[in-house]
């Protein structure tokens, strides 16, 4: 399934995003937790301020 869902990112629209993983300090436990998400290649600089 997992090829599916790469080969579909690879065309089309998918080229225009990218996924960005963010290392977080969560304010609960103290403990770090990664945040993923799928932004725009021009919005990258942006989310990972």
């Amino acid at each position: 399934m997992a090829k599916k869902v790469v080969a579909t990112l690879q065309t089309g629209e998918g080229r225009n995003f990218s996924k960005v993983i963010k290392m977080v300090r969560s304010a609960k436990t103290g403990a770090y937790v990664f945040e993923e998400r799928m932004v725009a290649n021009d919005k990258v600089q942006e989310a990972l301020k």
